[in-house]
């Protein structure tokens, strides 16, 4: 990936302890928001239909960050 290009997600390498007892994670990510990327709101956005801005959560598409969490879609034991 080129370091201009558009994306939510990151990844980052931890520093790993030689003394560590845990196994290691060597690459973790996060994601961050999308209004980082967007400055101030430009006049004339396009907007989602306002039942889909409920299901997304935001009126304006360039504003949606889709959920993707480790717990997504499990069901509590």
């Amino acid at each position: 990936m080129h370091m201009n290009e558009f994306t939510q997600q990151k990844y980052y390498r931890p520093y790993v302890s030689p003394f560590d007892p845990c196994p290691p994670i060597r690459v973790k990510s996060y994601v961050t928001p999308p209004q980082l990327y967007l400055g101030y709101q430009p006049y004339n956005l396009p907007q989602y239909q306002p039942q889909q801005a409920l299901y997304a959560g935001t009126l304006w598409p360039a504003l949606f960050s889709p959920y993707n969490g480790r717990y997504w879609g499990r069901e509590e034991a």
